[in-house]
């Protein structure tokens, strides 16, 4: 099996100076890419003088995550892809309970390792933690992450299990699957990318995984950090074209209708938290959303949908009234 590991780059000398190292040393077997993105400081020069071994791929122009990694991978031939953030810091043996998994699970189309938090080593990571779900109004969530509250690994979820979502920090996808998806939808430009392309490949038929015997640990937030407006733009308008996208139309109609109450409460609320700014992104989000209605709805697929895509019906009930922080405690319910 042929493993590409690449990381998507922009003006990220730092980063690669960071987390380089690791991954070099660990990923034995595998070939290591830098996807740059049209970046305007050193850092294709300092690869290119420190890392003989790691080939790079320059993009025309930086398109984001989406058309990042879209425009690179069509240039790097491999079974397997590893869509790797710049800011991970790899483990020592990360690499082979992934191609273990990818032999002995055939209907594995996706996975990903346990992402731990770079910062606080013995904690879940945001972006992933222990594999992603989304409840029945499309809000996601993970296990060892529910919104802002990080659960500790204890071992709990030293597991492999079928999730709905693998995250893009650490993403390990055939490269078939890729291109028969159509790659990223570049409409996103990045957030929540990941969890549309993981809904059409379930629509497609193909299945998820997650890995915890692999770990890897995450800074995050070097792009935009998770309180940044401009994040809760992109998330709260994806969410939107994946359900438009993604599901029957009644019943995505249903919920887009929903959802507009529901995101005007969570407006509401970053009012009364005085971040207005978050408020105005949550309108920009719906009304981007609306002008996009269209050309989203003509995007659906054509494989059936699946209707057992949630693993909640409502995340947002369940943390914000029942308080309910773990997702152990979750699946009880």
């Amino acid at each position: 099996m042929r493993i590409a590991v690449v990381i998507l780059n922009w003006n990220g000398k730092g980063l690669l100076e960071s987390y380089l190292p690791s991954i070099t040393q660990y990923s034995e077997g595998a070939e290591i890419y830098v996807a740059d993105n049209a970046s305007s400081d050193d850092s294709v020069a300092f690869v290119e003088a420190n890392y003989p071994t790691i080939k790079v791929v320059q993009n025309a122009v930086n398109g984001g995550f989406v058309k990042g990694y879209n425009d690179a991978l069509k240039h790097i031939d491999a079974d397997v892809y590893c869509l790797l953030n710049s800011d991970v810091e790899v483990s020592p043996n990360w690499l082979e309970p992934i191609r273990k998994a990818f032999e002995e699970l055939p209907d594995a189309s996706i996975l990903q390792p346990k992402i731990l938090d770079l910062k606080r080593k013995d904690y879940f990571e945001y972006a992933g933690a222990a594999g992603g779900f989304i409840d029945q109004l499309g809000y996601p969530f993970c296990r060892g992450r529910i919104f802002q509250s990080l659960e500790k690994d204890e071992g709990q979820y030293d597991d492999v299990r079928e999730i709905f979502w693998a995250t893009g920090a650490c993403m390990f996808i055939k490269s078939k699957v890729f291109f028969e998806l159509g790659g990223f939808d570049e409409d996103y430009f990045a957030h929540q990318e990941e969890v549309d392309l993981c809904w059409r490949a379930k629509n497609a038929g193909h299945k998820v995984y997650y890995i915890g015997t692999s770990k890897v640990y995450h800074l995050g937030g070097s792009t935009l950090s998770n309180m940044n407006p401009k994040k809760t733009f992109l998330n709260f308008r994806n969410s939107l074209f994946s359900i438009t996208k993604n599901l029957p139309r009644r019943k995505a109609f249903l919920i887009i209708f929903i959802r507009l109450v529901l995101d005007a409460v969570a407006a509401f609320r970053f009012i009364f938290q005085l971040k207005f700014k978050h408020c105005i992104a949550i309108v920009k989000a719906h009304l981007s959303f609306y002008k996009h209605f269209t050309k989203m709805y003509r995007k659906r697929e054509k494989a059936n949908f699946i209707l057992n895509y949630y693993a909640k019906k409502s995340i947002v009930w369940s943390h914000f009234v029942h308080q309910e922080n773990v997702f152990k405690v979750l699946e009880k319910d």
